[in-house]
């Protein structure tokens, strides 16, 4: 089975959102970021929100069939990958 491609963990500390795909399954993850100060973030209380759908369109255009958040760190991106992957 393919498996699904997530950046690291860095690109959504940077409050960067991701957009994938793996067959017709199509998903967007929207990170949450609390900050400690300007330059620090918190990472135990930011986290990661996953949305899925299946079939040709763009997200806006789509009907969301799953979302779960997770936090913000490497164990939490392992867990969003198989939450994901378990729904091709």
């Amino acid at each position: 089975m393919a498996e699904i491609y997530l950046p690291t963990l860095h690109a959504f500390v940077m409050d960067n959102i991701f957009t994938g795909s793996l067959g017709l399954l199509r998903f967007r993850v929207a990170p949450t970021i609390v900050m400690e100060s300007q330059k620090e973030v918190n990472l135990a209380e930011s986290s990661m929100t996953a949305e899925y759908w299946h079939g040709p369109y763009c997200y806006e255009k789509s009907t969301m069939e799953g979302k779960r958040t997770f936090p913000l760190s490497e164990a939490g991106l392992a867990d969003m990958k198989a939450w994901l992957e378990a729904q091709v």
